[in-house]
């Protein structure tokens, strides 16, 4: 028992040693990394000279919060989830049922999004909520309806795809320039738009179909890229960076959302406001959030979906079965490019203006990453990581009583990108196949059982 109690005590003092030690270079670390934009400050005075604010305040709070971190990681964090480990693998198998909620969860998300305008509208009032329903509500399904759509190409057929915000663009720019042109509807526009980004869609997929992992990327990128400086310098027709303004609005079976005689509000006997166009808006991308959803589950129990699923696992052995990878790829770009013109069009009608400054590189990597962070292939974990990554975002503008924390000239809002940067590391350490690793196979025997995603080449497949 003494023999135990000293190498208990012995094991004990040896991981609060490496606890400290760690963490004195995860200070050093931070130190070194956040000297420079967190500790000094660039400003101008009256003169218009260039000054540095220090700010080693601020700096030494970042540095022994990396500090303090990672000395808790180490000295209880890990040990405790390699107890946890253990005693889950001496445990016996026992099959665990699943509860109520994990059963019917995307149920219940379906039955919360229908009641969420009118409970944001019950609590804030109806102007109040217009930051909610828009901003929370509207934003996060934008980016839900382009990660499920971006999820058919590179979660289900494998083919890593970085310039996915070009037919976002292409869908936008369609129906602004058509509606402002031609003077066509939304609701005409709204498809014809899918099928534009569509067919550059097919067009991406020909120069790439012998392309695979880095060279595929680089070319989708070159692809996002040429898109984005199109918009840029044909400005006969896009007007260049001035962007597009003043496009139609979206209106339901007719009926405008304006201060008219004929207008929702007057018709309905409500006070004038603009939240009930978008809680309008709210709707309609939620439906087309649903479609994307429901057409992508369809297609993957189609032979189509088994070949991107044969494809994304080992390209050779889907040839050696005789499935015809050209068209697999083709239409695996067409569909993940239909969805992203539709959301893109959505877009426009949102905002009502569109430039190409809406369509850099960041927003196919904020798209891929939710991909990514979700798990690929996965349509309820990707819901989720984007309500993470867009509403966590966003929420850290409403986070003013950091101000007393900070002092008063910290802004949230500036390091939204350094937070959402740790939030990634952390995230895939701590589930390195994204937030739902399991996968059920669509094809099965006998009965539906969903395995481990290590199993598998990427995700929830």
């Amino acid at each position: 028992m003494a023999n135990i109690a000293s190498t208990t005590a012995s094991a004990g003092t040896d991981v609060t040693a490496r606890a400290l030690r760690e963490a004195v270079f995860a200070g050093l670390i931070s130190l070194g990394l956040f000297v420079l934009f967190v500790g000094l400050k660039s400003d101008q005075n009256i003169r218009n000279e260039l000054i540095l604010n220090q700010r080693w305040g601020l700096l030494a709070i970042f540095v022994i919060v990396a500090a303090v971190g990672r000395f808790l990681m180490v000295a209880y964090v890990q040990p405790a989830m390699a107890r946890r480990k253990a005693a889950k693998a001496e445990a016996e198998d026992v099959a665990k049922e699943e509860s109520f909620l994990s059963r019917h969860f995307s149920k219940l998300a379906i039955l919360f999004l229908l009641v969420y305008p009118p409970i944001i509208v019950a609590l804030a009032g109806v102007q109040g909520s217009l930051k909610w329903v828009d901003n929370f509500g509207i934003q996060i399904l934008i980016y839900v309806m382009l990660a499920w759509g971006l999820n058919i190409v590179v979660g289900l057929a494998g083919l890593l795809d970085l310039g996915y915000v070009a037919f976002y663009a292409v869908g936008a720019y369609s129906y602004a320039l058509l509606s402002t042109y031609f003077g066509l509807s939304f609701w005409v526009l709204l498809p014809v738009a899918g099928i534009l980004a569509a067919f550059w869609g097919m067009i991406l997929g020909f120069p790439v179909l012998r392309l695979r992992g880095d060279y595929l990327a680089i070319v989708t990128l070159a692809f996002g890229e040429i898109i984005r400086l199109v918009l840029i310098n044909w400005t006969e027709v896009t007007k260049g960076t001035f962007g597009v303004s003043g496009i139609a609005k979206a209106t339901l079976f007719g009926i405008k959302f304006d201060a008219s005689k004929d207008g929702f509000a007057a018709m309905m006997g409500l006070p004038m406001s603009s939240a009930y166009y978008k809680i309008f808006l709210f709707y309609l991308i939620l439906a087309l959030c649903l479609l994307t959803a429901y057409v992508t589950i369809r297609l993957r129990r189609m032979p189509i979906g088994r070949a991107w699923e044969a494809l994304r696992e080992d390209e050779i052995a889907c040839r050696s079965l005789g499935i015809n990878t050209v068209t697999t790829k083709l239409t695996a770009f067409a569909t993940g490019a239909m969805f992203g013109g539709i959301a893109g069009s959505f877009f426009a009608v949102r905002q009502g203006f569109v430039s190409p400054e809406s369509f850099v590189f960041l927003e196919s990597a904020v798209i891929l990453a939710i991909v990514v962070l979700g798990g690929m292939g996965s349509l309820t974990g990707i819901a989720v990581a984007a309500v993470v990554m867009i509403g966590g975002t966003e929420i850290l503008r409403e986070l003013t009583f950091l101000k007393m924390v900070f002092g008063p000239d910290f802004t949230p809002e500036l390091y939204r990108m350094l937070i959402f940067g740790l939030a990634m590391v952390v995230v895939m350490v701590w589930k390195p196949r994204g937030f739902v690793g399991s996968r059920e196979p669509t094809a099965f025997l006998h009965e539906r059982k969903a395995v481990s995603g290590s199993f598998t080449k990427e995700g929830h497949g």
